[in-house]
Parts: C-alpha cells; structure tokens; sequence
C-alpha cells in the first residue's frame, strides 16, 4: 500500500464539512460524532451513507440499536435521500439489532458484519449509536477493551465509519477525555445546541482530527430538506460550546459607542 492510498480521503458529501475536515475523512478511518439528542447526529450518519451511495458509488452498511428501519426511512426522506431506493438498488443495507449480538457477531470471523460487508461490497458504515455498548459493561476496564475491540472489527475491513455516541448534556462545558472512545478514533466532531439571541441554534466543531490539519472554528449548521447545511464561524461570540454564547467584548463595546468609541450624533464628547 503506497503513501498516497492510505492517505486517501472518503468525501462526507457534505462540502463545507469536509473543507473543515481538509478534504474528508481518511479512508478506512473511525469518526465520532458526539452530540446531545437531537443536535443532529443520525441525520448527519445517514447523509454520509447516503451521498456515498449515491454520488460516489460506495456501498453504504447502517447498524442501529434504536431505530426501527422504518424510522430511518423516513429520517431520510426528510433530508431528501431515499434509502428505501437505495436499498433496492444493493446500495445500502440497514442492520437493527441489539448491541450484545452485534459485538458478538463483530468479533467472529465469518460472523454477521463480514457477511454483511461482503455481501454489500460495503465501504462505509454508520453505527447508532455506540453509547449502547455500555449495557455490555459497567467496568471502565472492560468498557475499554470492548471500545478497543469494536473500532478495530471496523477497521478490519478498511471502511470508513461514522459513529454516533450521545452526549447527556443538553448544554455546557465539554472535556474531550471523559468521552468513551475518542481516544481511539482518528476525528471526533461535537454537534452542541447554543442559546442565541433568545433562540436555539445548533454549532458544529470538528475537535480532533489525527495526522491531519482541520479547521478549529465553531460554525452553526442547519438541517434541511436537502441535507445539513453548515454557516460561518461564530466570529462575533465567546463561549459557543457553553451553550450559553456572549458577543465578544469589543463588539459589545463598538455595538454601542460605535468605532472606536466615537460618539454619536447630538450626544456629548
């Protein structure tokens, strides 16, 4: 395998996502999508799989441990992709099972993924969302091997995965480490809700990305009908990832007093 294969990228589909992730995520590479429930995470899994499919040929596996397929489907439609079609066409397969099978059958050689991947030709995978492996353990010990052995059956067969863990928090601060297997993964990307003007919004960060440069901005996203669609950085605000963001001092000053602290018409220098 020469240099330039393995530093391949596998394009999300979605464009300013991967200009803030330099190009995409690496091909045969884990990425974990971090996020409280309904920041986003599943819709963004499912137009990865879905683009993939449709615009690069890849064939797409999704393994849920919540969502009926059906869910999914019309998840789906609502972004604007029909899995449903996809599906027909050999393109995507949908797995629901339950975490203890899954890792069981991940293990095994010959056992439930191999022949899933095999039979799909598969070359990327969704995983929602991987905070179920927990019922699996309550030892952080044994938590760690299984983390361990999960991300390497992903990688036994180089695709590229997204996985999906929850984020109990609604709002407030984050500390990278405490999160399950970030440390195993090679991009993790936070989706968080922000009170913003007296209304919620939804932020994006891509906060690790391994061997490579990425874009450290915080930029607010929006989920559409034709899939998620990422704005500009948060330029003008502090704090962004609190869930509690404030203007930045010298905007709130020049917001006021205007540049430079020139006074306005008819007021007194």
């Amino acid at each position: 395998m020469n240099e330039d294969s393995v530093r391949e990228r596998a394009s999300t589909g979605i464009a300013r996502l991967d200009e803030m992730m330099d190009g995409g995520p690496y091909r045969g590479s884990v990425t974990l999508v971090l996020g409280a429930p309904g920041t986003g995470k599943t819709c963004l899994g499912l137009e990865f799989i879905a683009r993939g499919a449709e615009e690069f040929g890849e064939p797409g596996l999704i393994v849920t441990f919540e969502h009926f397929p059906k869910k999914l489907l019309r998840d789906a439609i609502s972004l604007g992709f029909d899995l449903q079609e996809l599906e027909r066409r050999g393109l995507v397969r949908i797995l629901f099972t339950s975490p203890e099978i899954f890792f069981e059958q991940a293990q095994a050689s010959g056992g439930l993924l191999d022949t899933m991947v095999q039979e799909l030709g598969a070359r990327r995978i969704l995983v929602d969302s991987i905070s179920h492996l927990e019922r699996l353990t309550r030892d952080p010990v044994k938590m760690r091997e299984i983390a361990f052995t999960f991300t390497n059956a992903l990688l036994r067969h180089g695709l590229t995965a997204l996985v999906t863990q929850e984020d109990p928090g609604i709002t407030g601060d984050m500390a990278a480490a405490q999160y399950g297997i970030s440390y195993l993964v090679d991009a993790v990307i936070i989706l968080r809700y922000v009170e913003l003007d007296s209304s919620i919004a939804r932020a994006m960060l891509v906060l690790k990305q391994r061997a490579s440069s990425h874009d450290k901005s915080i930029r607010e996203f929006r989920i559409t009908g034709r899939g998620i669609q990422i704005g500009e950085p948060f330029s003008d605000r502090e704090g962004v990832l609190s869930g509690l963001p404030r203007k930045r001092e010298i905007d709130a000053f020049v917001e006021v007093f205007g540049p430079k602290g020139k006074a306005g018409k008819g007021e007194v220098k």
